[in-house]
């Protein structure tokens, strides 16, 4: 058996989620090998070569693989697929985008949302928001899986020696073309791989509320921000700090939940932190029965104190 991941990168440098994802294929059994499909895309090979565990790294480069499109990186995967039994993606934007089309035109059913690899054919995985686990046995030739980074270790980005190998790039499929790309920018760290992360929810009241309340904290802990979507939905903050079952999920060593209920939604985008520590003026609500420690105060008191002390 051997495993294939397909890497996620700028085509300079191999992105976090790959690393959970090679750990994940390690454990299915057999050699892991590593797609690196891009244009100009040494660099990144050569980065994915150096991760622990992995033996060959296959490199496709060619300018209709450059910024990722779906159709033509599917191509790309089903151009190779034939060896592998198990072909997997991290559970991000990219890899939720990808995997569907490599799964149909195996004729092969997803597992979605991978947190545990049980034996070669049989995988764990959350269902209804995370409130209950599956247990799923695939019987397919070959199992294609997205992973939910949060739940495996990261591989060694260093330590490796895998050989590169190139491979015919598959051809543009002419479905869809690439106009451009909006980045936001932001001195924080991005907030699926932040080892803190502050989130506010709607009880902060406002966008400047969010910003003069949070920011400080955020500030001193040098955190990534987060939302809850009821925040994201008022305005409060913007979709991509959005954490829950519809935003990012999230497993840093430390969550401060700020003014946030705990909506079955929001728990499953981050009840997997480290410590979670909550503040929130009501008793009786559902993020304390996650939390490591519960404030009951008033954020807008709570916090400012909390910033003035460290």
């Amino acid at each position: 058996m051997t495993a294939l991941v397909i890497a996620e990168h700028d085509n300079a440098s191999i992105k976090g989620a790959t690393l959970n994802t090679v750990t994940a294929a390690a454990a299915c059994g057999g050699d892991v090998h590593v797609l690196v499909a891009g244009a100009n895309a040494a660099a990144a090979a050569a980065a994915a070569a150096q991760i622990a565990g992995v033996s060959k790294v296959i490199h496709a480069d060619a300018a209709q693989l450059a910024d990722g499109l779906a159709e033509n990186l599917a191509a790309q995967v089903i151009a190779i697929a034939g060896g592998y039994s198990h072909i997997l993606f991290p559970a991000t934007a990219s890899g939720k985008n990808v995997a569907p089309r490599v799964a149909a035109l195996l004729d092969v059913a997803q597992l979605s949302d991978v947190t545990k690899v049980v034996s070669a054919d049989t995988f764990v995985r959350p269902i209804y928001a995370g409130n209950a686990i599956a247990t799923v046995q695939s019987s397919d030739a070959t199992k294609v899986l997205t992973v939910r980074t949060t739940g495996f270790d990261p591989a060694a980005a260093t330590g490796g020696s895998a050989a590169v190998e190139s491979a015919a790039a598959a051809a543009d499929s002419g479905k869809s073309s690439f106009v451009g790309r909006e980045v936001t920018k932001s001195d924080r760290p991005e907030l699926t791989a932040a080892k803190i992360i502050v989130s506010g929810g709607r009880a902060l009241g406002s966008s400047d509320k969010f910003n003069e309340v949070l920011t400080p904290l955020a500030d001193k802990l040098g955190a990534a921000l987060g939302a809850s979507r009821a925040a994201v939905d008022a305005g409060y903050a913007p979709n991509d700090w959005q954490v829950g079952q519809t935003g990012k999920i999230v497993a840093p060593q430390l969550y401060i939940a700020a003014g946030i209920s705990g909506a079955i939604q929001h728990l499953a985008g981050m009840k997997d932190s480290k410590v979670i520590v909550a503040i929130n003026k009501d008793p009786e609500a559902p993020i304390f029965s996650v939390a490591d420690y519960g404030l009951e105060a008033d954020l807008f008191t709570a916090v400012p104190e909390l910033v003035a002390s460290l």
